[in-house]
């Protein structure tokens, strides 16, 4: 009998190595009648300075990347039969990831702890985030 039933696992589709890990570890803490849901967030230019040099639907057209490029990459992880949704937020990266465990009743979080520039961190800033506000259990996978 496992304890989580429904767990959350963050992926980073520039960071397919360490989404691998993650997405591996959630397979391995569930079963057959659990669901897996998987999110990935668009970073949120705003009103920034950055946002003015993006077209008006740069954000629309991220997103539909991002969610084609998440579908390709649970095909090509997740075996088949595994309960699956998918999610794709937009914003800041630790709240959406803190708004989708929510959205979904998820019991576990299941995150990467930095991309290879961050290596000085024992966790990134998102994950450690992620960490100290979360009102889930979190899995954190080390690179």
């Amino acid at each position: 009998m496992h304890m989580f039933k429904h767990i959350l696992a963050t992926i980073d589709l520039k960071d397919e190595d360490s989404s691998v890990r993650v997405v591996k570890a959630a397979l391995e803490v569930m079963d057959d009648v659990n669901s897996l849901h998987v999110v990935c967030v668009v970073p949120d230019y705003g009103l920034s300075v950055v946002g003015t040099y993006f077209p008006e639907n740069h954000e629309s057209s991220m997103i539909q990347q991002a969610t084609a490029a998440l579908h390709d990459f649970t095909g090509k992880h997740v075996p088949e039969g595994i309960r699956l949704q998918h999610i794709v937020a937009h914003g800041n990266i630790y709240e959406e990831i803190l708004e989708a465990a929510k959205q979904c009743k998820a019991d576990l979080i299941v995150i990467g702890s930095h991309r290879p520039a961050l290596k000085d961190y024992l966790l990134g800033p998102n994950a450690a985030r992620v960490v100290r506000h979360a009102q889930q259990s979190v899995l954190v996978v080390r690179d």
